[in-house]
C-alpha cells in the first residue's frame, strides 16, 4: 500500500483546486489586445562565425512595461516557444486563456508578456526568406542572445521578473539562466532536460533531417515544392515525439479513428512546414548542454516536466542528478493524469499553474 502524507495530500487538493478553477474560469478572462512587431539586428555574427546583414525578429508583446523609482523594468516576462512554433502559440485560449486574464496568475495588466518568434520559427528570419541552406547554422546560444537583444536594445528591458519557455524555449531557459543569471527574478523551463541532446532524442532528430535530405526533390535545398516524401517521414518523428499514449488512445479508440487523427496531423504539419526550416529547427540544438554551467544558474528555478513525456522521459534519471547543481533549483514531475498530455502538457498552465504561483511568490523582492 502507498502511504501519502497529509501534507502531500494538502498539495494534491490545493493543485486539484488550481486546475478545476483555471478550466472553468480560463476562457471565460480578457486581457489586452497583444500587439506585434519587428526588431532588425543589423550584421548578426552567429556562435558559427557567420553572419547576417539584417536578421529579423518578429515578437508579440501584451500589456506595458513597468519600472520602478531607479528605472529598472520590473514586470517584464518572456516566454518562449518549441521546435516549429511561434509566440503565437501561447495566444490559445488553454495557455493564454488560463494565465494573462484579470487575478491570473500573468495578469497582463500587470505583467508586460513577450512572446518572440525564435531565429528560423514564425515571421522572424528563417531559410524559407530565400536563402535556403544558405542561412547561417544558427543554434539555442544564437537564439538565446537575439533574444537578449530583443528586450535590452529594443524594448528597453533591462530586467525580467520571469524567463520561462515551452519544450525548446524551456531549453533557452536553461541558456539564459547561465549566460545571463542576474537578469531575471525567476525561471520556470517546462518540459526540458539541462543536458546534451543524445540518446533517442538526438537519435529522433537526426533521422528526421536525414529523411528530408534523402528524398531526391529536396535538391540540395533548392526545391520548387516541397519534398513531401522525406517531409512526410521527418514529420512521423515529430507526431511521436508529441504524442500522449493515454490521450491518444481515448480519443481514436478504434483502427478507423486512429488513422483519421494521423491523416489530420499529418496534413496539418505538411500545410504549415517548410523542409529547409525544418532541417535548421531540428539541428538548432546539436550543441545544447547546460551541464556544465549549471552552478552559475542564482535566480529560482522550478524545473516542471510530465511523466507522459515521450521526449523527456523520466525514467533517464537525468534531472534528478542535475537539478542538484542548481543552487535554487526544485524538479516537479507531474504525474499522468486525465489532465496530462504528454509533452504538450508544457502548454497547459491549468495543470502546473500552482507550481508557477509558488514560483512567483518564493522569488517576489
Amino acid at each position: 500500500m502507498i502511504r501519502i502524507s497529509p501534507r502531500t495530500t494538502v498539495k494534491i487538493v490545493l493543485l486539484l483546486l488550481f486546475i478545476s478553477r483555471a478550466s472553468v474560469t480560463g476562457a471565460q478572462l480578457k486581457y489586452p489586445a497583444p500587439a506585434e512587431g519587428d526588431y532588425t539586428i543589423s550584421n548578426f555574427i552567429f556562435a558559427s562565425g557567420e553572419t547576417l546583414p539584417s536578421l529579423r525578429l518578429h515578437y508579440t508583446t501584451i500589456g506595458s512595461p513597468r519600472a520602478d523609482a531607479q528605472g529598472h523594468t520590473v514586470n517584464a516576462v518572456i516566454i518562449m516557444h518549441g521546435t516549429s512554433g511561434s509566440g503565437r502559440n501561447f495566444l490559445s485560449d488553454a495557455f493564454a486563456g488560463n494565465l494573462f486574464g484579470k487575478g491570473q496568475l500573468l495578469d497582463a495588466e500587470k505583467y508586460f508578456i513577450i512572446l518572440p518568434d525564435g531565429i528560423g520559427h514564425g515571421r522572424s528570419s528563417k531559410p524559407s526568406d530565400g536563402l535556403h541552406m544558405r542561412f547561417p547554422h544558427y543554434n539555442y546560444d544564437d537564439m538565446v542572445k537575439a533574444d537578449y537583444l530583443l528586450l535590452t536594445e529594443h524594448l528597453k528591458v533591462d530586467h525580467a521578473r520571469l524567463v520561462m519557455g515551452t519544450s525548446m524555449g524551456g531549453m533557452h531557459t536553461w541558456v539564459w539562466a547561465y549566460t545571463y543569471p542576474g537578469f531575471m527574478d525567476a525561471l520556470l523551463p517546462l518540459a526540458s532536460l539541462p543536458v546534451e541532446i543524445a540518446g533517442r532524442n538526438r537519435i529522433q532528430r537526426k533521422m528526421a533531417i536525414d529523411l528530408i535530405r534523402m528524398d531526391p526533390e529536396w535538391k540540395g535545398g533548392e526545391y520548387a515544392k516541397q519534398p513531401t516524401v522525406g517531409l512526410t517521414g521527418a514529420i512521423s518523428s515529430m507526431i511521436f515525439m508529441t504524442s500522449s499514449p493515454l490521450q491518444w488512445q481515448k480519443s481514436a479508440p478504434t483502427r478507423v479513428q486512429s488513422e483519421a487523427m494521423l491523416d489530420n496531423i499529418r496534413n496539418r504539419y505538411l500545410n504549415t512546414l517548410d523542409a529547409n526550416d525544418f532541417i535548421y529547427q531540428f539541428d538548432a540544438s546539436r550543441d545544447y548542454n547546460p551541464a556544465p554551467h549549471l552552478e552559475k544558474i542564482t535566480a529560482p528555478l522550478f524545473a516542471v516536466n510530465s511523466a507522459d513525456d515521450q521526449v523527456n522521459p523520466p525514467e533517464l534519471g537525468l534531472m534528478e542528478k542535475e537539478i542538484a547543481r542548481v543552487k535554487k533549483g526544485r524538479y516537479i514531475l507531474l504525474p499522468i493524469t486525465d489532465k496530462t498530455a504528454g509533452h504538450g502538457t508544457h502548454s497547459l498552465p491549468a495543470v502546473w499553474g500552482a507550481y508557477l504561483e509558488e514560483l512567483l511568490r518564493i522569488s517576489a523582492k
